[in-house]
Formats: C-alpha cells, sequence, structure tokens
C-alpha cells in the first residue's frame, strides 16, 4: 500500500479537503443530539414553544451546513481517488507494455487485464473511502463518547463492555478474511482468461463444436469464483448481526441505567436520549471502522497484485547508443538461444551469417527449426543466450530499442489488426502519413484492389483483430502498415501464407521495385516463395545447415533438396 500512497502525491490538496470538510461535518452531526436534548427538556417539557421553535430552525442550519460539507467531502474525495486511480492504471499499462514476451506470458493475459481494471478499481474505492472515513468514524467514535461521557459518567460501564466484545469479533472477522481476497482476485484471474481465450478463438471453438465443452470450462472458473466470493462474505456476513446485537444491547442498557437516573433526578429525559443516539453513533463508527478494515484487507491484496506489476523491471533493457544513419548490415555471430524457463537443448545453436544492405534472404526449414525465433532476435524481443548479433559491427544490446526497432519493420506470422478504420491500421506505420502515401503502401502491398472494393473504401472499418477480413487481406494490411514505416530491414515472418503465388509474386517484384534499399528477410515455408532471393538459408535443428542461392543449394544442400522434392509434385 506505500508504494499506492505515493501516486496521491499529487493531489494531496484535494485529498487534504476532504477530510478538512468532513470534520465539519461530523462535528455538526455531535452537537445536534444535545440540541435535541434542549428541545425535549427546556422546551416540550416545560412547555416554551419559542425554544423549541428556535433550537429547531437552529438544528435545521446546522444540518444544512453538515450536509453540504458531507457532499463538499464526497466530491474532493471522489476527484482525489478518481485521479489517482487513472494515474496507476496509466502506470502499470506502460509498465505492462514494456515487459518483454517472457514477462507477459509469465503473468498471464487475464491476470494482467484483472490487475489494471479490478485490482486498480478495489485500491481506488479504498483511498476514496479512506480521504472521508478515515476522519468521520473515529470523530464519531472519540467525539461520541466523550459527549455521552459529559452527559452522564455511568454511561461508560457501557462502552467498556461493549466496545472489546465487537473488536473481538470484528478482528477474529477480518483475520479469516484477510487472505482469501486474494484468492478471490486469482478466480477473477482465471475466468477473464477463459472469456479471453474463448472470445479471441471463437471460430476455433465453433470449427470444432466446441461450445459446450467450452461453457463448461467457462461454467468451472466461473463457479470457482462464486464458491470463494461466497466463503468470503458469508464469514462477513456475520458482522452486521454481531453489531447489531451488541449496539441494541447497549441502547437497552443506556435506557435501562438512564431511567434509573431519571428516577432519582440525576438526569434528564433529554438526556437519555442524547445517550441513546450518541452510543448509536459510537457502533456505527466502529461497524465504519471494520469496514475500513475490511476493504484494506482487500485493498492490500490488490494492492500486492499491482505492486507485482509495477515493480517487475523489464528483462529486455536498452543499451545508450542511437541506432544512427542507415543499416549497412547485419551479423551473426555464434548465436545460441533458448527461451527462459526451458530445460533441454538450444532452440538455436552456433547461428552464424551475414546480411549486407539492399540483400532479400529468406531462412527454410521444417516446423519448429527455430526460424522465427531466429528472426525475432534481431528487434531484441528475446537477448541471446550465447554469441552476439551485431548492426553496423555493433552489438544490438548497445543500442536503444527505440532507435533498433524503429528500423525495422515486423510482419508477425499472425496478423494483429486493430480496431479502426482500414487507413487507421495502415497508419501505425506513420501517424502523419497522407491518405495517397497510404494508398502507396498498399498498392505495394497488393491490398489496394480489395481495399477500393469496400463500400467506404479506406474509411472501412475494421473489426477487432481484423475478424471482418480473410487471412490473405489482413496478411496485406499488415504488410501495407509495415512499409508505411519505412523500414531499413523488413521481415517477413511467413506472413503471405494466405497469398496465391499470383499475388505473392507481384508482392515482391513491387517490393524490389519500390524498397530495393530495404534489407528483406523472410520466412517461408514454400521454396517457390524464397528461389528468387539472393540468399537463402536453411535450418534444422537449430542450425544452419546450409546457404546459398535456390541453384547453389539445390545442387548440394540435401535437406533443401528434400523440402523441393516434398513441394514439386504439389508446384
Amino acid at each position: 500500500m506505500k508504494k499506492m500512497f505515493g501516486y496521491m502525491k499529487r493531489y494531496w490538496f484535494i485529498a487534504l479537503l476532504a477530510p478538512i470538510t468532513m470534520i465539519a461535518e461530523v462535528f455538526i452531526d455531535l452537537q445536534l443530539p444535545k440540541l435535541m436534548s434542549s428541545i425535549v427538556d427546556e422546551g416540550v417539557l416545560k412547555g416554551n414553544l419559542g425554544l423549541v421553535i428556535n433550537t429547531g430552525i437552529w438544528m435545521i442550519v446546522l444540518s444544512i451546513i453538515g450536509g453540504l460539507s458531507g457532499i463538499l467531502a464526497a466530491a474532493f474525495g471522489s476527484i482525489a481517488s478518481q485521479n489517482f486511480g487513472n494515474d496507476v492504471r496509466c502506470a502499470a499499462y506502460k509498465k505492462v507494455m514494456s515487459l518483454s514476451p517472457e514477462q507477459t506470458d509469465k503473468f498471464t493475459t487475464g491476470s494482467l487485464v484483472t490487475r489494471i481494471t479490478n485490482d486498480i478499481q478495489q485500491v481506488q474505492m479504498f483511498m476514496n473511502f479512506l480521504l472521508r472515513m478515515f476522519v468521520r468514524s473515529p470523530m464519531f467514535f472519540a467525539g461520541g463518547i466523550i459527549m455521552m461521557l459529559g452527559l452522564n459518567l455511568s454511561f461508560a460501564t457501557v462502552v467498556a463492555i461493549s466496545l472489546p466484545l465487537m473488536l473481538i469479533g470484528v478482528v477474529l472477522i477480518v483475520m479469516r478474511t484477510n487472505p482469501m481476497f486474494k484468492v478471490v482476485q486469482e478466480k477473477l484471474d482465471k475466468v477473464n482468461s477463459v472469456v479471453m481465450e474463448n472470445v479471441t478463438g471463437a471460430r476455433v471453438v465453433k470449427a470444432y463444436v466446441r461450445e459446450e465443452h467450452e461453457t463448461k470450462r467457462f461454467g468451472k472458473a466461473n463457479n470457482d469464483l462464486c464458491d470463494t466470493n461466497l466463503k468470503v462474505h458469508m464469514i462477513l456476513a456475520l458482522m452486521n448481526p454481531i453489531i447489531m446485537i451488541i449496539m441494541n444491547a447497549s441502547v437497552i442498557a443506556i435506557i435501562y441505567i438512564g431511567g434509573f437516573q431519571v428516577q432519582a433526578r440525576a438526569m434528564d429525559v433529554g438526556d437519555v436520549m442524547a445517550a441513546v443516539t450518541y452510543v448509536t453513533q459510537i457502533l456505527h463508527s466502529v461497524m465504519m471502522i471494520t469496514m475500513m478494515f475490511q476493504m484494506i484487507s482487500r485493498a492490500s491484496a490488490s494492492a500486492g497484485r499491482i505492486s507485482e506489476v509495477l515493480d517487475t523491471e523489464p528483462v529486455i533493457k536498452g543499451g545508450t547508443k542511437v541506432l544512427e544513419g542507415e543499416i549497412t548490415d547485419i551479423e551473426f555471430k555464434d548465436v545460441s538461444f533458448k527461451y527462459p524457463g526451458t530445460s533441454g537443448n538450444n532452440i538455436l545453436a552456433d547461428v552464424d551469417f551475414k546480411l549486407h544492405k539492399g540483400e532479400t534472404a529468406a531462412i527454410l526449414g521444417s516446423t519448429g527449426s527455430g526460424k522465427t525465433t531466429l528472426v525475432a532476435l534481431i528487434a531484441r524481443y528475446y537477448d541471446v543466450c550465447s554469441g552476439e548479433i551485431l548492426i553496423n559491427g555493433v552489438n544490438v544490446k548497445e543500442y536503444t530499442l527505440d532507435s533498433l526497432r524503429k528500423k525495422i519493420g515486423y510482419v508477425l506470422q499472425k496478423s494483429e489488426l486493430f480496431s479502426g478504420t482500414v487507413e487507421e491500421n495502415i497508419k501505425w506505420g506513420d501517424e502523419n502519413a497522407t491518405l495517397e502515401q497510404v494508398k502507396e503502401c498498399a498498392r505495394i502491398a497488393q491490398a489496394d484492389d480489395f481495399i477500393m472494393g469496400f463500400n467506404d473504401d479506406y474509411n472501412t472499418v475494421i473489426g477487432e483483430k481484423g475478424a471482418s477480413l480473410s487471412g490473405g487481406q489482413k496478411q496485406r494490411i499488415s504488410i501495407a502498415r509495415s512499409i508505411m514505416k519505412k523500414p531499413e530491414v523488413l521481415i517477413f515472418d511467413d506472413s503471405t501464407s494466405a497469398l496465391d503465388l499470383g499475388t505473392e509474386s507481384r508482392l515482391h517484384a513491387a517490393l524490389r521495385e519500390n524498397l530495393s534499399d530495404t534489407t528483406v528477410i523472410m520466412i517461408a515455408q514454400r521454396i517457390a516463395s524464397v528461389r528468387n532471393c539472393d540468399k537463402i538459408f536453411v535450418l534444422d535443428g537449430g542450425r544452419i545447415v546450409g546457404s546459398g542461392t535456390h541453384d547453389q543449394l539445390l545442387a548440394d544442400n540435401e535437406v533443401y533438396i528434400d523440402i523441393y522434392n516434398s513441394q514439386l509434385s504439389k508446384e
């Protein structure tokens, strides 16, 4: 929680106004029972109508002032807590964006969504509650005791007995529920994960007719959340009855003791009424304090989960050098790699090759041979385990991440598009691009024809993740987006797999014509896609087992020949 309070410093003045205005409301509320006592004893019982009217008017004025103070306290508390929540949410999201893939995989997407939404909401609600009730409840507690004992010291016995009983019950309940709140949030993580998997993979679920299975899986996760929540709330449900029993017993005791005092003419009837009000305020304040402890428990669990994200340092950190000028060469020197946390052999082993500016290289190999892993190392989505990757003769670890990645265009194996228009998606490569520049990139990517076939052409709204587009259309828009970036290195991670050979051939021809100075690295499964490349690297078991042109490899590389022969009958 200490880390969370740091985000409130910016709003300290607004946050301070909330308890100040709350003090005014509580002070006025503590005066009202005493004024009511005066109306009963000095006005009603003595027939003094003028005092009743005057005191009543004064009570109304005080109530209005107290009400306005309460409204202001709520407003100031909401302003401070909402801004606090906004800052924490932005900080958490920014941190998530800075993490490497291995770290986001560790947290899981569903858990990160829960932490950025529900967990921050819990802490935000606690801050709002704290700014007002942290002052209101203790003031009512202390002020109520002082005012009640000022009426008659005999009432001290009631307070001395009721308060310890109430506190013991509350402490036992809070101790029981405190560890359960973290479990509740973890169960919520699971529900969010199942929902996200099934929403994003809805077509697969339908294709395999697994709706019933996934509904049951969601039902299990949801039932677990429901059962855990139910256990917590069943325990918390004991709190109100315990407090109400003690409160009502205390009221009865006050009336009983006050009755004897009135009979002995040691105090007036109005004072007994005021004492009943004060004891109710005291015990209500205790109830609010217990709620605060309950919220502290839940907020602490959520704050811990948020802090786990905020305290996580990115595994991949940039260097201090800015990659300036053109990328003239890319070199892999004895590169080996395996994914963090995995055992067994390396995914890549002793990889060596060098590319020069403007060359088009292809990486070919069987599934699982390490092709995607290899190109992911260039932009430092992961770091090599041994060896080094050099750009312009400098280790990529020495460059800042921004300057490195700005020069690299990366078209992923799975096309990721965002909600918005076609134009907006392509402009991810350059937000300041003109519509004509957008169209030019689309023409190079062989996307202009089908885009112009839409009713609103480049203003056509794409559904989430491009659900309204075919695989080939999504790939071509992704390629246009990457071209818009004007990269010096353009990586295609099997990102033309959904294109027919004719379209793919026209794409490569357009790339050679318009991006002749760009170094292109292609991952492909089809030899027909790579046969015209300047260099072809054959990967097998994480090692480069051959390199050269199509004709050179076809002459003496067994792995390449096997791939060629397996596809020859299909071409």
